[in-house]
């Protein structure tokens, strides 16, 4: 529905008030579609905000905005800083576990929005959870309020991280 709404709403072109649609709409569009109505950081930081689950987790239009959002915001490697995490939005939830891993804590509040991981990215937040190199952190100083913050991680917790938070 939304992939023929967009059909409709850019028929005549890509209207001026692109911003004012629902976020979901753009995940329908490219970036050089919206490049006449703003700049590819704004339309990321919109897309960041859309439910990206109405697109399948590994379809290729998935991939591809990624790709495309982490060549528009000049990510270098695989280490996302806290402006760009902020921009990418729910698409921290498709970052490979290298870029979990290089970015340190710098994604794990955005990752806990996450509806489900692959197995290399919960491989890298239990490695960047054991470091303790984190504002968290390591686990032995763990508080409810820092449970509370890492709510939709603890899932992928194994043991040897729950035997060290305090009781």
């Amino acid at each position: 529905q939304l992939s023929c709404l967009v059909k409709v709403v850019t028929l005549h072109g890509i209207p001026r008030d692109l911003d004012s649609y629902p976020e979901d709409l753009l995940l329908f569009l490219s970036p050089s579609d919206y490049a006449a109505t703003g700049n590819c950081r704004q339309f990321f930081a919109n897309i960041g905000k859309a439910n990206l689950d109405v697109l399948q987790r590994e379809s290729s239009q998935r991939k591809e905005l990624l790709l495309e959002a982490l060549a528009c915001l000049k990510i270098p490697g695989t280490e996302v800083n806290e402006e760009d995490a902020e921009i990418l939005g729910r698409l921290v939830c498709d970052l490979g576990g290298e870029y979990i891993r290089n970015s340190g804590g710098t994604l794990l509040k955005r990752l806990r929005q996450c509806e489900s991981f692959l197995p290399d990215q919960e491989e890298a937040i239990r490695s960047v959870i054991s470091s303790g190199n984190t504002t968290f952190g390591p686990p032995e100083a763990w508080s409810a309020f820092t449970l509370n913050e890492l709510s939709g991680l603890i899932p992928v917790f194994d043991h040897s991280i729950l035997q060290k938070i305090p009781k």
